[in-house]
């Protein structure tokens, strides 16, 4: 074999692994199109149980098809104080559990099958180019990006493919065989996995050499253990990710290394002392002579998808009982540098994690939710305002500034997030939602503008030495008690888009205008009468004015789920 036959074979199963892992992530993100809204509903399932846990990791990594994908989610939603490390630990182990679909299906790939999945990747692209719904040019790429895959698995099969006996295959099966050291192997899938940052590619690679009948550092468990290197080496897309993320995010990253970590010593103690496992456990598991889908000798590759399979379920049943201990490790390998907030109602915003770009979906509902804490944040801008007015207090007003100034730059963030949510490829119902917050935060905006009207009237209150009647004061009140039974429903109705409250909205608003009309009516009788100071008419009218106003922006609040 020439050096340039070696170049082309290289060049050839570098392009395969290319296509290979293009198909894979535009496999991941259509089907995470298609799960529009599944994955925020199941992230928010979390909280019931570990075995739930598992189950949703494992369901958003078969919908993500990457555990990486799925991992990063996780430290994103940790960094965001959305999920709790016990939550993030169930998930992590389902999110391995998942990933073992791919291996099945690459192995697969040897049969026959493989030209069914061609054809359905040309009727993919037609689908794509032709359609004019989202949803179904979604569908159409996730088709194409299964071919995307075949493909590149083709690709370096091909290059690997030399007549049993030539020199080309003994070069080939002569370097593959020469390391024969377990650790070394592990190290080699964990150094791979980790420069590729994809174990599924790993997988696909050594399943496509078992498929060719190459014998790996000496046959026996040695493929085994480059199997088990690479869920370490997985690993490293997450903890790279939680750099510079809170502590908590790190420790979730620390914990799916540990996670594999542990399985693997398991493991690799297992299978050195049981040198036999792959020839009598595995091959007992899958004759190497089975036939499927026309395809004879499937047995190594399905033996090294059975394997990874093991590998992670076993791990995980054996690891459930002790997420506790995880969370306990992980907390002492990553220290608190300081105090932190106890949570993320101490805050206003919490960080806009990037990591959660990885499912438009997802950050949407994260953004959503946000909202409604920067609506909350708003209401009780107002009530500083309001309160400070009753007890005639202009100190207040240093304090609404201040407030204002973190709702301005809240509002900032996630208008900013909203543009780049923007940018990604939603399906109709997100972009929808989209243009809607745009509009909340708008109303969020108005509400902290028109508590700072009122810290104005107080201090006019003040420095022109206004005096109320005891029954004005009495009416505001009543007045604003009601805008604040409005806030509760309204937040209540935005957070849980609950349509059949819009009814008792309106009607409470409605309460709200006659309220302010009454005032005004009583005012002006007062006035009449001579018993209200003339003085007083710019400050009393605007005051109600104004918190009619805040109660309108809070109606359309409500109103956004339309």
């Amino acid at each position: 074999m020439g050096a340039w036959d070696i170049v082309k074979i290289v060049m050839q199963i570098f392009g395969g692994m290319g296509t290979f892992l293009i198909g894979m992530k535009m496999l991941s993100d259509n089907m995470t199109r298609l799960a529009h809204g599944k994955l925020q509903r199941m992230l928010n399932r979390t909280a019931k149980s570990r075995f739930a846990g598992v189950g949703i990791g494992t369901a958003m990594t078969i919908l993500g098809q990457s555990s990486a994908f799925t991992t990063v989610m996780v430290v994103g939603l940790v960094n965001a104080g959305i999920m709790t490390l016990f939550q993030a630990t169930a998930v992590i182990m389902g999110a391995n559990i998942g990933t073992t679909l791919n291996a099945w299906v690459i192995a697969l790939a040897g049969s026959d099958i493989t030209a069914l999945f061609l054809a359905l990747a040309a009727a993919g692209v037609f689908i794509t180019m032709f359609s004019k719904s989202e949803r179904m040019k979604s569908l159409g790429n996730v088709i194409a990006a299964f071919g995307l895959i075949f493909v590149g698995l083709k690709f370096m099969s091909s290059a690997l493919t030399f007549e049993r006996g030539s020199d080309a295959f003994n070069a080939v099966s002569g370097i593959l065989s020469s390391i024969q050291n377990p650790a070394l192997l592990l190290l080699l899938g964990i150094a791979i996995t980790a420069l590729v940052q994809s174990s599924t590619a790993v997988n696909a690679i050594i399943i496509t050499m078992a498929s060719l009948g190459m014998v790996i550092g000496g046959g026996g468990n040695a493929p085994l253990y480059i199997i088990i290197g690479s869920n370490i080496g997985t690993c490293v897309t997450a903890l790279i990710s939680s750099l510079g993320a809170s502590q908590n995010a790190k420790r979730a990253a620390v914990i799916h290394f540990l996670f594999n970590f542990f399985g693997a010593i398991i493991f690799m103690i297992v299978l050195v002392c049981w040198t036999g496992f792959a020839d009598t456990v595995l091959a007992g598991m899958v004759p190497s002579d089975i036939t499927l889908f026309g395809k004879q000798g499937l047995g190594p590759t399905l033996q090294i998808a059975t394997f990874h399979t093991l590998f992670n379920v076993i791990n995980t049943l054996l690891f459930l009982p002790f997420i506790k201990g995880f969370v306990w490790l992980a907390d002492h390998i990553v220290r608190d540098k300081k105090k932190e907030p106890a949570g993320p109602d101490t805050v206003i915003f919490a960080p806009l994690d990037e990591r959660l770009m990885r499912s438009p979906s997802v950050a949407l509902g994260f953004l959503y939710q946000q909202t409604g804490k920067m609506f909350s944040y708003a209401m009780d801008t107002l009530d500083v305002s309001f309160g400070g007015f009753l007890r005639k207090d202009e100190n207040v007003a240093e304090t609404v500034a201040d407030k204002n100034r973190e709702l301005a730059e809240a509002n900032r963030l996630a208008v900013s997030y909203l543009v780049k949510i923007s940018t990604a490829s939603l399906v109709t119902e997100d972009e929808s939602t989209v243009s809607t917050l745009h509009y909340v935060l708008n109303d969020i905006m108005r509400i902290g503008e028109l508590a700072d009207n009122v810290t104005k009237y107080t201090h006019h209150y003040v420095s022109d030495a206004l005096v109320f009647s005891d029954e004005f004061l009495e009416m505001i009140r009543d007045m604003y008690e009601k805008i604040k039974k409005l806030y509760v429903l309204s937040l209540a109705t935005f957070l849980y888009r609950d349509k059949e409250s819009l009814a008792d909205v309106d009607a409470l608003e409605d309460e709200i205008d006659r309220a302010r009309r009454a005032c005004v009516d009583r005012h002006i009788k007062r006035l009449n009468e001579g018993k209200c100071q003339p003085q007083n008419s710019g400050v009393f009218i605007n005051l109600v004015g104004n918190l009619e106003r805040a109660a309108d922006h809070i109606t359309y609040i409500a109103h956004s789920i339309e």
